[in-house]
């Protein structure tokens, strides 16, 4: 039986689709849950092996399900590829088995947990990597300076004009709710890890 080998074009577009989610901080999982989709249907459009994907009407739904816009997507993939910048930025990368460690993403910072506040999402020790300016979505953990100089960890639920409202991972309450004036940033976190 011969390989499916994708077409180059729609391969890059399956690049600039994977770099777009990973921007947002999503896994293929999360992004394809808020289409009702599992993982390998959305890894199947990454991967350039889904036919439709140069269909405005499937890159709305897919661009609108990382709050993006097929525009975005476009300049994405008017840009070099994703692998050829990591090919000529990335360095130092360790093997460890299937997986690997590469350097933290410039303009990502790192807070270690000191409680278990967000367990079981997130419990004391485990280190958030924060993405600076990045706005998170709901259900999205978050690292929040207060200028009091207070700094909580949270999932972000919700917002309006004056306050944001937030949530421990385990809490059964009404959550917290925090005054914007009080706030000094917000910052999305875009990964977990163990150390």
């Amino acid at each position: 039986m011969p390989r499916f080998i994708p077409d180059p074009e729609v391969l890059r577009l399956g690049e600039a689709l994977a770099a777009l989610r990973r921007e947002r901080g999503l896994s293929q999982a999360e992004a394809g849950a808020r289409l009702d989709m599992t993982s390998q249907g959305w890894g199947l459009y990454e991967s350039g092996r889904r036919p439709g994907l140069f269909r405005p009407d499937v890159q709305r739904r897919l661009t609108g399900a990382l709050d993006s816009t097929p525009e975005a997507l476009a300049l994405r993939l008017s840009g070099p590829s994703e692998a050829t910048i990591s090919a000529l930025t990335v360095t130092g990368l360790e093997a460890r088995g299937r997986g690997f460690d590469a350097p933290p993403a410039v303009g990502v910072t790192r807070f270690r947990l000191s409680n278990d506040a967000l367990s079981p999402w997130a419990s004391a020790g485990v280190v958030l990597e924060v993405r600076p300016g990045l706005w998170p979505r709901p259900g999205q953990g978050c690292v929040i300076e207060m200028k009091d100089g207070d700094v909580r960890a949270r999932l972000f639920d919700r917002e309006d004009a004056s306050r944001i409202h937030v949530r421990g991972a385990g809490s059964l309450d009404g959550g917290e709710t925090l005054d914007r004036a009080e706030i000094a940033t917000v910052s999305a976190v875009i990964a977990r890890r163990e150390e």
